[in-house]
């Protein structure tokens, strides 16, 4: 895979910490570090401690490559490979409890994927799951606004999402849906028990119909205020919060 470029200290550390043989090369400012900004030093230290020479530069040439959003480091390395349907369910077999899955059907917007990710590592999440078309993908964007998530959260990519829904149904893994109609509930009078996979539908558009065909539940947050629904990465947080409440409370 064609080397990307990561930017932020986040995201940097990150990588430094789970994928250090994948970093071919680390920029940092030159003017931040020679003020000696400690968290930037401590970075620097860390990749001389692996065997990597940052090149302290110019502002103007970060931005070149990682844009203005870099807090004075970025980093060009070998993506991370996604697993795939195999590698999913071989996750699973592996896991010592039952698991609490994100599935997030086409969201398009990289910053999105990234806070997705984001609370699927806080909330303790044992693996996201998007479809192969018709989503934004690891991009640098993406793993930059998750944080760090980016590289510690399991990540799968599929190729029919519809199907993998019903191998991990006949797993005995529930497939909880959000969105509104006729048959949904509310979220806070769902109790959610064992293994569970929650889909968080597209921006703007929310699941496709083959999707939500595959679901056992559908869950609604209750709103009172006079908007109408929440961003995709708020909305994910909120509901996998929730139904993380039982793994967090015995942690």
């Amino acid at each position: 895979m064609k080397p990307v470029w990561f930017a932020g200290l986040h995201a940097v550390e990150s990588l430094l910490r789970h994928r250090p043989e994948a970093v071919l090369e680390i920029y940092l400012d030159d003017r931040r570090a020679e003020r000696g900004e400690e968290r930037l030093l401590r970075l620097s230290e860390q990749a001389q401690a692996l065997g990597l020479r940052p090149q302290r530069v110019g502002r103007e040439a970060l931005e070149k490559h990682a844009g203005p959003q870099h807090q004075g480091v970025a980093a060009r390395a070998r993506p991370r490979a996604p697993g795939d349907e195999q590698a999913l369910l071989k996750h699973l077999d592996r896991l010592p409890h039952e698991p609490l899955l994100l599935v997030l059907d086409g969201v398009t917007d990289p910053h999105n994927l990234g806070a997705c990710l984001r609370s699927a590592d806080a909330f303790g999440v044992d693996g996201v799951i998007v479809p192969r078309r018709n989503a934004c993908g690891l991009t640098p964007v993406a793993c930059r606004s998750a944080a760090g998530a980016a590289e510690t959260v399991p990540y799968f990519e599929v190729g029919n999402l519809a199907r993998l829904l019903e191998q991990l149904r006949e797993r005995g893994v529930w497939i909880a849906g959000t969105g509104r109609d006729a048959h949904s509930q509310l979220l806070h009078d769902f109790e959610p028990a064992g293994a569970l996979a929650v889909v968080m539908g597209a921006e703007g558009d929310g699941m496709r119909r083959l999707t939500r065909d595959k679901c056992d539940y559908l869950l609604e947050i209750p709103m009172v205020g006079e908007v109408e629904s929440l961003n995709v990465s708020v909305a994910t947080a909120v509901v996998v919060h929730h139904l993380a409440r039982p793994r967090l409370q015995r942690a």
